[in-house]
């Protein structure tokens, strides 16, 4: 597989992601909430996922068997370490599985892992061949400039995405002073929820997206103590300076 026909592959599963994601989210709301991280139809860890299961599935398609369990491995894997690099990236967690039973680390769940399963078998058997048999049709030139411009299109949504997402960390360090966890959450959100309309999609998206600083607030508020005790201490230091040469000229 090609550059352009696994960049092709990667936004038709991004994209068949992001539909996934839109009715199993909003099935049960009286609006509908775009999902995803980015502002465009996709959700880029499905395209991981539908390039993952292409390269390391494909193989084992004669049979369901290892197919569906080595699909519930590989996406299990995806999840909890996109949740981690997320997390550490943008100082935020998009999901959180911390109410579940059986969860690691609030990153992934047993309940999810037969979705994994059925996802891989639907992608390897179903989903794949349509792709193949479409692509196969397709001029690659003509192929070739479409992937050129959605990858454009792609870039420049993700480099607005990741300005706006560092918003939440600006944001949550702006209420590190309140003393109350829940209020700095809701002042968050709130704050956040008044820019603009592509950050209040993001909040509106993640309703359970939580701030990792205000996850880790003791811990925040003793780094921000120890700055300003040690600013304190300087200008102490600073102040008996002075105060130790104003007592000698005295003396003389």
């Amino acid at each position: 597989m090609n550059l352009t026909y696994g960049f092709i592959f990667f936004i038709m599963y991004s994209f068949l992601g992001w539909l996934v994601e839109m009715i199993v989210t909003n099935r049960n709301q009286e609006k509908i909430v775009n999902r995803g991280f980015l502002i465009g139809p996709y959700c880029p860890i499905y395209g991981v996922g539908g390039i993952i299961a292409t390269l390391f599935l494909y193989d084992y398609r004669e049979n369901i068997f290892i197919t569906f369990g080595m699909s519930i491995i590989l996406f299990a894997i995806l999840e909890y370490f996109t949740s981690y690099i997320m997390e550490k990236l943008f100082k935020a967690r998009w999901w959180d599985y911390s109410q579940n039973k059986y969860n690691i680390n609030g990153r992934i769940c047993l309940e999810t892992l037969i979705p994994f399963g059925l996802l891989g078998c639907v992608a390897i058997y179903i989903i794949n061949p349509i792709m193949f048999y479409i692509i196969n049709i397709i001029d690659f030139k003509f192929l070739h400039i479409i992937a050129i411009v959605l990858f454009i299109i792609f870039l420049i949504d993700f480099i607005v995405s990741l300005k706006i997402i560092n918003s939440f960390k600006n944001t949550a360090m702006s209420f590190l002073k309140k003393d109350n966890t829940e209020e700095i959450s809701k002042k968050v959100k709130d704050a956040l929820l008044s820019k603009s309309v592509f950050t209040k999609r993001l909040v509106e998206s993640f309703p359970k997206a939580k701030a990792v600083i205000t996850n880790n607030i003791d811990i925040l508020k003793m780094k921000f103590e120890l700055k300003q005790t040690k600013k304190e201490l300087k200008q102490t230091k600073k102040e008996l300076k002075k105060a130790r040469k104003v007592n000698k000229k005295m003396r003389r």
